[in-house]
């Protein structure tokens, strides 16, 4: 089994820059989180500046949360200089399956570039692998299909790795799957859980090169904090506090006693 307090080590070592081009709903709640797990956040969204941002990062979030037909293209032009770089892409596929402008820009930014870490919940991933799913809003309600089995076709389809969210995380990339089942029901209490995991993920991939570790090592320490903050919330205002302190002083002992990753 992989050392995920290690990559967390790293992280707060190194203090990676990641470069996001996300969701205005989340946007705050995606540079705390990085914040508070050790990396370093910056928001840069002009097209006249990512490509200079982006070579100053050590990881790129793309996340079409809130997303514009001109806000894609901005994505693919950072993205593109991100990959000559070998910056780690991760894609947020937020609300892909609910419309055909999402699940057609997700898509676009899959063939247009090389992303690294493919992220979303069970039906945003369902509807962009072409299963039959259910999308509301930006929540999944479903997918008619085996999820693992989605989650190779699209690890084999993009040649990385795909993080899907839900009751049990699925990570899967490099011929390794791992199940994480970590996590507690008051993380769906909170809007943003689902972007700040993919700010968490690209500041693993930052430090580690074996992205399916840095993913399944980041949603382990992700959901972890998210079940030590519900020890004492008593609702989702106390929650959302409880779970930034829990991220910011997760130790050794915590992470290794009350994680729960399978490999498979």
């Amino acid at each position: 089994m992989f050392d995920a307090y290690g990559i967390l080590e790293r992280v707060k070592e190194k203090r990676p820059l990641i470069h996001h081009i996300t969701n205005w709903v989340t946007i705050y709640d995606c540079a705390n989180i990085t914040r508070t797990f050790g990396g370093l956040p910056v928001m840069a969204h002009a097209r006249e500046e990512v490509e200079q941002m982006v070579a100053l990062a050590n990881a790129l979030v793309l996340n079409i949360g809130t997303l514009t037909p001109e806000l894609v293209d901005t994505m693919m032009t950072t993205a593109r200089a991100a990959n000559k770089r070998r910056i780690p892409v991760v894609l947020d596929a937020v609300g892909a399956g609910a419309t055909s402008l999402r699940t057609d820009s997700a898509i676009s930014i899959l063939n247009g570039t090389h992303v690294d870490v493919l992220k979303g919940n069970y039906g945003e991933m369902g509807a962009i692998a072409g299963v039959k799913s259910s999308v509301r809003g930006v929540e999944s309600e479903g997918i008619d299909a085996d999820p693992t089995a989605v989650a190779r076709k699209l690890s084999a389809d993009y040649r990385n790795t795909v993080v899907m969210t839900g009751k049990t995380d699925i990570v899967c990339g490099g011929g390794e799957i791992y199940l994480v089942d970590n996590g507690h029901r008051m993380m769906g209490s909170i809007v943003g859980t689902g972007c700040m995991a993919a700010s968490v993920i690209a500041c693993f991939a930052a430090v580690e090169g074996e992205h399916q570790k840095a993913s399944a090592a980041a949603m382990a320490c992700f959901d972890i904090a998210g079940e030590l903050a519900a020890e004492n919330a008593r609702g989702p205002g106390s929650y959302k506090e409880a779970f930034y302190d829990a991220a910011y002083r997760l130790t050794r002992d915590e992470v290794e006693s009350i994680m729960r990753v399978n490999r498979v």
